[in-house]
């Protein structure tokens, strides 16, 4: 194997306005400390109801971690702090298993104020803090403990009216009246396997549907499912931990076996009296979205079949007991899910969307169920409905017409034919949220090499003030790193079947100087996630180290991955792990062909699907890859859950190969190069059976392996000194192997 020499980083200096800022280059040690480098980042960005405010999160100065709630008011052009969490409440936080089970699914870490609701006044936020609900009046500046219990309670919201707050505890729905203070048990047979307004494990991880109940407009009823863990088997789970080993019976539905019984209800909220929806006689199904219509009379209701082919929107009068189907999505592979249902104020139509012609789209349809009208086509996806000016005729949502490398805010007629027009700067990757009268909008907006800046635009896209700048100035924690960034290469490649693949190339800086330098293909593969995007996310801080250490990094959405449509995703069906590792055979096809590529170094390295990915590439592939990290891996799908499995591989009694032939174990032999897994001990996603069966295989079969596994650590690794270690680790196996001093 080549020697290879670090190749020295010459620090030149970076002026930023007047000032002289040295270069530095970075350290692993710099890019996983805690404030980052990626600056102030607002996060759960909201308009007050009645659009005078922008609310969001952000990290205090001296703790990036506890978040205090900021405003922008519209009416003296203010940025300023509106509740400062530590007045709400002070010390650690102590939660329930299910809350932080909750936390984990919503990607939701930190402490303090991680969650609020807006009263539909405008006058009054309501706050979860340590397990109790929190009422604060902005007229009187001051919170008062609406809840004072020993249990839990979670999934807390305003009604629509704001007279009552709503929430779950101990396994029971419950409405507390404001001005009274009265608590009314809306359920009372939560408990033990019964679950009330809750979603279950594979809605809150697979349908991202985190609640588990809804009211009706007027106040007068709440929708609510009733779950029945009882079917599905309970497996002990292990959790190790530094010093300990926790046990937990968990009732975890594994692919193929049975999941929960749910039932759908009403409950008034006048008698608590409940009617049951009738679902149908086939009982193995999934209640995926529920919703109500403008009349507060019928509730929608979402139902999807075992296999993931069909999806029903259905209508359920709650006055007559009647229902119908609106309408009926059918596909021969599976139906993605989506948010992006709104009911019109006119009663008559609704907004959904759809993959029927290949791409995701929005049509208009009746309440009747008839069609009126596709909204908008082409072979670009939609990526959600952002809002509806009912007035003016207009539709804004977030789609990919003009790349699908960035996200845009556009606009459409409703009613009409007519342009789509886009709103949002090109050059950069948009996500929006949109005011509920549509005249503004909040543009958090990234590139790829530049952190998110929060603006607030008139919705021609008109600028109006920052809600956070993230000036790369002076004082930005990232702005003596800057002239050290690579700035990456995209472009394109083909597949098998001639579809178009795109890839994000970072280069050392000395790239032209005559020698052959080592690639890391980092890669995901699965479905639903993208990494080629012309986006800030901070993880990228790392492989811009790796290229100042002389690496290249390479990175392919190959087919199965998303926001390209439903032809590109659809290759994986029934089969994972071959045209993923086919097209990742391309990219190392294409990096030989550049002349600065050493095509005996290129390794891989991935987490999750990308860790299997690492696994199928590297047994199945190892002439292309000479070593490879995986991390987290799946590698045997039948331990996974229901609805993600078998949306992709079907039910496992009707596609026993495709199971067989998707898992590691039939190709662990076929291992060449030098491997090493990390794995977190506590995850409760991926779980480490997974890994510790695949070191068995390894062993059995006499190959060599390397290992970092990571005390009581969850699926995404989280904290400073896991992440700084891990990329240490990582970045050691590939100098050792890879010869690079």
């Amino acid at each position: 194997m080549l020697k290879k020499i670090k190749h020295l980083t010459i620090a030149l200096p970076l002026v930023v306005g007047a000032v002289s800022v040295q270069a530095k280059p970075l350290t692993l040690e710099r890019i996983f400390d805690d404030p980052s480098l990626s600056g102030k980042s607002p996060v759960q960005l909201k308009f007050s109801p009645d659009g005078s405010r922008v609310t969001y999160l952000q990290g205090k100065t001296d703790d990036y971690n506890r978040y205090d709630l900021w405003e922008y008011n519209l009416k003296d052009n203010t940025n300023r702090i509106l509740v400062d969490s530590a007045k709400l409440f002070s010390g650690p936080e102590n939660l329930s298993d299910e809350e932080k089970a909750r936390r984990e699914r919503q990607r939701i870490f930190g402490k303090g104020i991680l969650e609020y609701k807006w009263s539909k006044d405008g006058k009054a936020l309501l706050f979860p803090l340590n397990g109790d609900l929190y009422y604060y009046s902005l007229e009187a500046a001051k919170s008062k403990k609406l809840t004072n219990t020993e249990a839990f309670e979670t999934d807390a919201r305003f009604s629509p009216k704001g007279n009552f707050v709503s929430f779950i505890r101990e396994q029971n729905l419950y409405a507390l009246e404001l001005d009274s203070g009265k608590e009314i048990q809306l359920s009372t047979d939560g408990g033990g396997v019964i679950k009330n307004g809750m979603a279950e494990f594979v809605a809150q991880e697979e349908m991202s549907r985190m609640t588990g109940y809804w009211w009706a407009g007027d106040e007068s009823k709440i929708a609510f499912t009733r779950v029945d863990e009882t079917p599905v088997k309970e497996a002990i789970r292990n959790e190790i931990y530094a010093d300990e080993v926790k046990l937990f019976n968990q009732r975890y539905p594994f692919t193929g076996t049975d999941n929960v019984e749910i039932q759908l209800g009403v409950v008034s909220l006048n008698n608590q009296n409940v009617d049951w929806v009738d679902l149908g006689d086939d009982k193995d199904i999934y209640i995926a979205r529920a919703k109500w219509l403008k009349d507060s009379t019928t509730l929608s209701y979402q139902w999807q079949n075992r296999s993931q082919h069909n999806l029903e929107l259905r209508f359920y009068n709650s006055e007559t007991k009647t229902q119908k189907v609106a309408l009926t999505e059918n596909s021969d592979t599976w139906i993605n899910l989506n948010f992006d249902l709104h009911f019109l104020k006119d009663k008559k139509h609704f907004v959904w969307a759809s993959e029927r012609d290949g791409f995701k789209h929005l049509y208009l349809y009746r309440t009747n169920g008839q069609l009126v009208r596709q909204i908008t086509s082409g072979e670009w996806v939609v990526d959600s409905l952002k809002g509806i000016d009912e007035k003016k005729g207009i539709v804004y949502f977030a789609g990919r017409k003009d790349t699908p490398l960035e996200s845009h805010l556009y606009s459409v007629p409703l009613f009409k034919k007519g342009d789509t027009k886009r709103i949002t700067e090109k050059g950069k990757y948009h996500s929006v949220v949109m005011a509920k009268d549509s005249k503004t909008f909040i543009d958090n907006s990234s590139s790829v090499n530049k952190p998110n800046s929060a603006a607030l635009r008139k919705v021609n896209g008109d600028f109006i003030t920052w809600l956070e700048e993230n000036k790369l100035d002076s004082n930005h924690p990232l702005t003596p790193y800057l002239s050290n960034l690579a700035t990456p290469e995209y472009g394109t490649i083909k597949a098998e079947d001639g579809q178009v693949m795109h890839y994000r190339l970072f280069k050392p800086s000395n790239v032209s100087d005559g020698k052959k330098h080592p690639v890391i293909v980092n890669v995901y593969g699965g479905p639903h996630a993208q990494r080629v995007t012309n986006s800030w996310r901070s993880k990228n801080l790392y492989f811009q180290y790796m290229a100042q250490q002389g690496y290249v990094i390479f990175q392919l959405d190959n087919r199965g991955s998303y926001n390209r449509g439903k032809k590109f995703e659809d290759a994986i069906y029934k089969n994972l792990g071959v045209v993923e590792v086919a097209d990742q055979i391309k990219g190392v096809e294409f990096l030989r062909t550049l002349d600065y590529v050493d095509p005996q170094r290129i390794g891989i390295y991935g987490h999750s699907y990308g860790g299997y990915m690492a696994l199928m590439t590297m047994f199945k592939a190892g002439d292309y890859f000479q070593a490879g990290v995986s991390g987290a891996p799946v590698t045997d799908w039948a331990l996974y859950d229901t609805h993600y499995t078998e949306r992709y591989l079907g039910h496992p009694k009707r596609n026993a190969k495709g199971y067989e032939d998707s898992a590691v174990f039939p190709y662990a032999d076929g291992l060449k190069g030098p491997l090493m897994i990390y794995h977190g001990m506590a995850d409760d996603n991926v779980l480490f059976t997974h890994a510790t069966k695949l070191f068995k295989q390894l062993q059995d079969n006499e190959k060599q392996f390397e290992m970092m596994t990571y005390p009581g650590s969850k699926h995404s690794l989280r904290g400073k000194q896991v992440q700084t270690h891990l990329h240490q680790t990582i970045t050691n196996f590939f100098n050792r192997h890879f010869d690079v001093k």
